[in-house]
């Protein structure tokens, strides 16, 4: 399996593009500055800010560099609040052991609890209910990132509820604000200490922003709105990182009425220089798969790092070259040309096309790889049961779930299960170079693109027509990933099963506000999809994503309570019920009934 968290290494040939970005910075007279760099979700733009700070930790100037998730506040700080007090407590933190940088530090610490009190910021209920916010920021981060994570046991809980009720008491105490001023005042003096601090310092400082577009829209502006104070203030530049179209969206959506021209106006007078991660073609997927393969073969780090750097010269000159040979890139890891690893590699060389010009793929990274990863779930569940069921076809069934949509993929499934496994429209498809016949789903044809993509796909290797297909479907219908075969939910109950399914606290909004819009016969299906998904977890030592999702649904509908309390009750979880479970559920009223 891979890890679906940003990447610290290039495997797409990202590296001009991050050397531009910080060559942006670096030069001479260009702070302050603003870079934006945009792409849809999954494009690879955290690997991308991975980048970019591990080229300004080389640079000779030395940079305070402060990375700023905007998705991790949302629903604890006003994300103003916190992108103001996370920059005044890195910069407390790089005053070291200077007593006047350290009280200069502080008092831009104050001036933002300052900011608070005045009502400048909502601080909303987060604090109040023992969260730990505002003045704790600095020195209970890990605290809030452990909650965050799921806690795993009742003195943990307790524990939390302490730092929330003493950062309450250091909101209101320890962090006097300053005697009161007018708002425009305030923010002035802000912006004049934190010039004067920075000067002082000596160092440039650089805010790399990321997770902006996964906010709700208030959220994404309200940052966008602190941002403000900074700019064009010595020595400071900003990293943002985002989806042009969703920011856009935002501001429509908090901005009533703003027309298209103000959305990109607003975006332009925040972002002076915008970068835009480079779409992956066939090539760059190429290279792709054969780095996350050779990974998963568990090569040693040298050998993975001769196959990086030979695939990364290979794309750098892919505007004169031809690709690298499937033989050459085998040769950099030592590997036999008959070992597992030329045939995933020969596997990556048939599905690239496919990957990179499917519409619904796109090219996109973190798309293919949790596509990897699901095809890498199910040959292991095949294994455990004995089914002989080779990767190459799983891989080829996977990509058809994902490009094809629910109702298509189970149209094909129907087929398998009328024809004993083996349908005659697919091996008519095979035979006849893709063209679909008469007699096909109209869910394969009512749609150019669809029915343009399956005629691709027919003409993969390895072909299906001659296989018994019942085992691997019956596998994909126990192992489909959320939101792909759900068969009869409407477009907004899949959206609503995936936001959940991936929910890890109930504190979400996002989750609490699509509750409210799920019709009332569509909530037990969409719960049934999430326990579904509940049920591929082994380890319940920790508290799983769509769990909280689980409970945030239960909360709204009687139905879909009872239908996750029988799956918990259901559950064999030995002698009791794990501590972040015990405390998840004490006060849920929905189990009590149950």
């Amino acid at each position: 399996m891979w890890s679906d968290t940003e990447s610290k290494k290039d495997y797409l040939n990202f590296g001009e593009v991050s050397q531009l970005a910080v060559d942006i910075l670096t030069s001479d007279d260009m702070l302050p500055v603003s870079v934006g760099v945009f792409g849809n979700w999954g494009a690879g733009k955290s690997s991308l800010l991975e980048l970019i700070e591990a080229e300004l930790e080389r640079d000779q100037k030395d940079w305070i560099v402060i990375k700023f998730d905007a998705w991790l506040y949302q629903g604890y700080d006003d994300a103003r609040a916190a992108l103001l007090e996370v920059i005044a407590s890195a910069l407390t933190k790089a005053a070291g052991e200077d007593e006047n940088l350290l009280d200069k530090a502080k008092s831009l610490l104050s001036r933002v609890n300052g900011f608070r009190l005045m009502g400048l910021f909502a601080e909303g209920g987060a604090l109040l209910s023992g969260v730990p916010t505002g003045g704790l920021l600095a020195r209970s981060m890990n605290s809030i990132g452990n909650a965050m994570d799921g806690i795993q046991d009742a003195e943990e809980y307790e524990e939390l509820q302490k730092l929330g009720k003493e950062g309450k008491k250091e909101a209101e105490g320890l962090l006097k604000a300053k005697p009161k001023k007018s708002p425009p005042q305030q923010i002035k003096a802000f912006r004049k200490e934190y010039e004067e601090l920075l000067k002082e310092l000596g160092k440039p400082l650089v805010v790399i922003i990321d997770n902006l577009d996964r906010c709700l829209p208030a959220n994404a502006i309200h940052t966008l709105e602190a941002i403000r104070l900074f700019l064009f203030l010595t020595n400071t530049a900003f990293i943002i990182a985002a989806d042009e179209e969703m920011i856009r969206s935002s501001v429509a959506d908090y901005f009533k009425g703003a027309s298209d021209r103000h959305q990109i106006d607003y975006l332009d007078k925040l972002i002076q220089v915008p970068i835009r991660v480079p779409k992956a073609g066939v090539r760059e997927i190429r290279s792709y798969l054969f780095m996350l393969y050779a990974i998963d073969q568990r090569l040693p780090e040298d050998k993975l790092e001769e196959l990086r750097k030979g695939l990364e010269s290979a794309l750098k000159h892919s505007w004169s070259e031809p690709p690298i040979t499937r033989q050459d890139a085998l040769a950099l890891t030592g590997e036999s040309e008959d070992g597992d690893l030329a045939k995933a590699f020969a596997r990556a060389d048939r599905i690239a096309p496919v990957l990179a010009n499917s519409p619904i793929i796109h090219g996109n990274p973190r798309i293919v790889k949790r596509l990897l990863n699901v095809v890498k779930m199910r040959s292991r569940i095949a294994r455990r049961r004995s089914m002989p069921l080779d990767e190459a076809v799983i891989t080829k069934l996977v990509i058809f779930e994902r490009c094809v949509g629910a109702e298509a993929t189970a149209d094909f499934y129907r087929l398998v299960d009328a024809e004993q496994g083996k349908p005659s429209l697919l091996k008519q498809m095979e035979e006849d170079r893709g063209k679909i016949p008469s007699g096909a789903p109209e869910t394969w044809t009512g749609n150019p693109t669809t029915q343009t993509f399956i005629s691709e796909w027919a003409q993969l290797e390895p072909r299906l027509g001659g296989i018994d297909l019942r085992a691997a479907i019956y596998l994909s219908r126990e192992t489909m990933p959320i939101g792909a075969y759900v068969v009869g939910l409407s477009p907004a109950g899949r959206e609503i099963l995936e936001v959940l399914a991936n929910t890890e606290h109930t504190s979400s909004p996002t989750a609490g506000e699509l509750l409210g819009t799920l019709p009332l016969q569509e909530q037990i299906p969409v719960m049934e999809g999430v326990i579904n998904n509940l049920r591929q977890v082994s380890d319940w030592s920790r508290k799983p994503k769509g769990f909280a999702g689980a409970c945030l649904l239960a909360r709204h509908s009687t139905g879909a309570a009872t239908v996750l309390v029988r799956f918990l009750q259901e559950l064999e979880l030995g002698a009791r019920r794990p501590p972040w479970m015990t405390v998840a559920l004490k006060d849920e009223q929905w189990h009590k009934d149950g």
